[in-house]
């Protein structure tokens, strides 16, 4: 038997969809949307993070590039100042030097005072013509010869004197018999001496032989130098006495005291160098 097909038809009313269509839920359609706008937002946050961002780093660039150009400035100003410093300092400097020459003149000032003065108080009655005529001092007196800070005189007046004699009258003029401490001394007195009455006759040094045989200078130093004569010219003596023409380092002979004989005196000089020289050594002058 063969089955048969029946066809029906349904008709939905009011023109309805069919049944197996489902209507789509507003509310669905309202909760989708919205899930789309936030999918949205992302990306609008990260542009605006990237502005924020791009702006701090303009911010942070902007606040170097202020504090840049301020530490340069600071460099600047400290760098001119260092200099003004560094030239006061140099003035300075220069300042204090001069003030130790100055000082160092002073001090020489004084103690040539204080000489002058040592020297004046030797002197029972100070010669004052003799050492300042017109009124304006010189390192020694009338007829007294200056070398190396000592003034020298030479006596050659008759009667000539014994050895006590003659350092007697060196003494009475604050001075004594010359003691010599080098050749250059040696030269200097020998050149001023002279040949007279005989070979046997010079002039009195300040030289003497003592109890033990020793040869010593009237400031208590032994003789050193030793330029005695190479021959006895007659009875050693206990005097030193500079025979004139002979050898600089063979020239003293060792003659008796009491033999009268021409004498040397010596003695320290009034003033040393000038003001002027003095200015001149410290470079002020």
């Amino acid at each position: 038997m063969e089955e048969q097909i029946i066809y029906s038809t349904v008709i939905f009313r009011n023109g309805g969809a069919a049944p197996n269509e489902k209507k789509e839920d507003p509310k669905n359609e309202s909760e989708v949307k919205p899930k789309e706008a936030a999918a949205a937002v992302p990306k609008a946050d990260d542009q605006a993070a990237e502005g924020s961002r791009f702006g701090v780093l303009v911010a942070c660039f902007g606040i170097l590039c202020v504090l840049l150009a301020a530490s340069i400035s600071v460099i600047i100003y400290f760098s001119f100042v260092m200099k003004d410093q560094s030239a006061n300092l140099n003035n300075l400097t220069a300042e204090n030097e001069l003030l130790i020459v100055e000082r160092r003149y002073l001090s020489r000032v004084t103690d040539n005072l204080n000489w002058t003065l040592e020297v004046i108080l030797k002197f029972k009655s100070f010669p004052v013509n003799d050492f300042c005529p017109n009124k304006h001092c010189q390192p020694c007196r009338k007829h007294w010869i200056l070398f190396q800070e000592k003034c020298y005189m030479f006596y050659n007046i008759f009667p000539w004197k014994t050895w006590q004699e003659s350092r007697k009258f060196c003494q009475d003029s604050a001075a004594d018999l010359v003691v010599v401490d080098n050749l250059h001394e040696q030269e200097f007195i020998s050149n001023r001496t002279k040949y007279y009455f005989d070979k046997f006759h010079g002039y009195w040094l300040g030289l003497h032989e003592t109890k033990d045989k020793y040869w010593v200078w009237i400031d208590g130093r032994n003789d050193t130098l030793g330029y005695w004569l190479m021959e006895n010219l007659g009875t050693p003596g206990k005097c030193g006495l500079m025979i004139p023409g002979r050898n600089l380092t063979a020239s003293w002979d060792p003659a008796d005291c009491p033999m009268r004989n021409r004498f040397i005196c010596a003695s320290d000089v009034l003033t040393k160098k000038s003001c002027e020289e003095h200015l001149v050594v410290a470079g002020l002058w």
